[in-house]
């Protein structure tokens, strides 16, 4: 298509081509022309936000459901600076995403003009590719390569700045074609390689997560793990990269994960880390699984009441299987890099020859007894018997999990049990505030699903005021707020450095039910725990948004401590 456009218009227009069908955003008066070419283009959801960290979040969520960059638009100066934290989490969490940012007039550049900042600098260290456009005829160029860039090798957020006078001008423009993300096949002879050390290995563990993992690569790998009865554990808020009935998972890495599966990590004589960066969270301060092992680094579960140190094994082999060849031997000593797209190793396992069978089964065994729930003494309202009433009542496939960060999501981790992919969103960079806007995202991606926000009380009223977007647009979610008077995860941090020195990790909090209801959402308070049931089976009842606010005791920090016994 070659005709007189304005930037506006031209850059709604190859959006369009590229896939786009829905862009969150806050309006601002920098970025008009947009809005003007969105008022023609029906095929573009627009959902109005009510914070840019909000937007950023929900288009964040939304690239991680589809693949394919979540796009969001914010203003200048604040809107950016606001925006910066969803860039951050799409980076960190390899999610593909689109942020532009309506820019000052190039005539005022370099003066220190209202609300401007040099964005390409800004975002540089914080995105894959942080850039501005200067002249409109070359907007298709630019939104193809952000496209790609986004999508390709680890997918992560690309930040583009639009000077307000330069999507006014009227130019005549190309429109690039639609892109495919491209995606590597892996090398028969590194095919070849992974079945010899398999079939040598004696202890050897599966881990995956991070980038590309769809339901195909999920349910393919989970077939492969089977055949071999390979354990196969899941990188920090990566549960649900295997289908949910996989026999052979063994659980969760990351904050309180079981002792058994770490117990098999330790123990490992190999390591197949599929998709997954193996970053801090998911090897406890890359202490369970070493960079360099013959360094002789220590292994050091940092769990209240449970430390224990051994050496690490020098003679463990590593496997590592990404998608970005920029990540194979960055971190880690690698035994065999195999630099592949997950869909294209999925697919391909069937050719490695591997005449063996594991213990997956005996893993998956101890993960069920793990994760399922006890009833805890002296709690009068115990988490884990709200998630086993969850569990009751939704199927894996039936829910997405939501969640910001907070010990209070470390139940769900534990007891929950993730479906097929999308059923959890959670951010791997640990930012406060993401589940409401992610929830927001998930019900209108998938609205034959129950989006599920978890949210503690200081993470709730980060981002809480996105139940106005949530109400606005029609969204069909859950949001439990988890109520203990504190930043919990603090608090546990402070307790254990500084006993019973309290400071700054208290919180003074409103009726949240009441606030719910002022939003526009079906709301109860719930105290105890044979009253949790009856209360979601009415929330389950009711459509649109609606919110339980669970009153629970800061003394039961996590599933498996108390602050009692932190502090002794």
């Amino acid at each position: 298509m070659t005709n007189f456009r304005n930037g506006g218009r031209i850059l709604v227009d190859n959006l369009v081509v590229q896939g786009c069908d829905r862009i969150f955003h806050v309006p601002g008066e920098s970025f008009l022309a947009v809005l003007d070419a969105l008022h023609d283009t029906p095929q573009v959801d627009l959902v109005t936000c009510r914070q840019e960290g909000g937007a950023a979040f929900m288009a964040c969520a939304d690239g991680t459901m589809t693949g394919k960059p979540g796009v969001c638009f914010v203003t200048r100066g604040p809107g950016a600076t606001n925006a910066s934290i969803g860039v951050h989490v799409a980076m960190q969490d390899s999610q593909p995403m689109l942020l532009f940012i309506g820019d000052v007039d190039r005539s005022m550049r370099d003066r220190e003009g209202f609300q401007e900042v040099d964005f390409p600098a800004m975002f540089a260290p914080l995105a894959k590719w942080a850039t501005r456009i200067e002249d409109a005829r070359r907007i298709p160029e630019y939104i193809a390569r952000a496209w790609n860039v986004a999508t390709s090798g680890r997918p992560g957020p690309v930040v583009i700045a639009l000077p307000e006078d330069m999507l006014l001008d009227e130019v005549e423009a190309v429109d690039r074609p639609r892109l495919e993300r491209i995606a590597q096949a892996p090398d028969a002879d590194a095919l070849a390689s992974l079945g010899e050390l398999l079939s040598r290995a004696e202890n050897p563990i599966a881990i995956v997560g991070g980038a590309g993992w769809s339901q195909a690569s999920g349910a393919a790998f989970a077939a492969w793990a089977e055949k071999l009865d390979l354990p196969v554990a899941s990188a920090f808020r990566r549960q649900d990269a295997l289908p949910s009935g996989c026999g052979v998972y063994a659980g969760n890495l990351g904050y309180g994960p079981s002792p058994r599966l770490v117990e098999r990590v330790r123990n490992a004589d190999l390591i197949l880390a599929v998709g997954a960066r193996l970053g801090e969270a998911t090897t406890d301060g890359y202490t369970l699984i070493a960079p360099d092992p013959d360094a002789g680094a220590t292994i050091i579960e940092r769990l209240p009441g449970a430390v224990a140190i051994a050496p690490a094994d020098p003679g463990r082999k590593l496997v590592h299987i990404h998608p970005d060849p920029n990540e194979l031997h960055r971190v880690y000593r690698t035994d065999l890099a195999i630099c592949a797209d997950m869909n294209q190793f999925a697919a391909a396992l069937d050719e490695v020859p591997v005449d063996r069978l594991f213990a997956g089964s005996m893993a998956n065994e101890e993960w069920r007894t793990w994760s399922t729930p006890q009833p805890r003494e002296g709690v009068t309202l115990d988490l884990g018997q709200c998630v086993a009433a969850m569990r009751e009542r939704l199927g894996p496939d039936e829910a997405i999990i939501c969640n910001g960060a907070g010990n209070f999501s470390g139940w769900w981790h534990r007891y929950w049990h993730y479906g097929t992919q999308p059923s959890q969103l959670a951010p791997t960079a640990g930012a406060m505030g993401y589940g409401t806007p992610a929830a927001v995202a998930a019900a209108l991606r998938h609205p034959e699903k129950l989006a599920v926000a978890l949210a503690g009380d200081g993470d709730f009223l980060m981002n809480g005021q996105e139940l106005a977007t949530a109400i606005q647009h029609g969204a069909n979610m859950l949001v439990l707020v988890i109520d203990n008077g504190a930043y919990g995860t603090i608090r546990m941090h402070q307790e254990r450095e500084f006993p019973a020195r309290l400071s700054g990790t208290t919180l003074h909090n409103p009726d949240f039910a009441a606030l719910g209801r002022a939003y526009g959402c079906w709301a109860e308070t719930v105290e105890r725990t044979p009253d949790f049931a009856p209360a979601l089976d009415r929330a389950l009842a009711q459509s649109g948004v609606r919110l339980l606010h669970l009153k629970t005791d800061v003394e039961f920090i996590t599933p498996g401590t108390t602050i009692s016994a932190i502090r002794g």
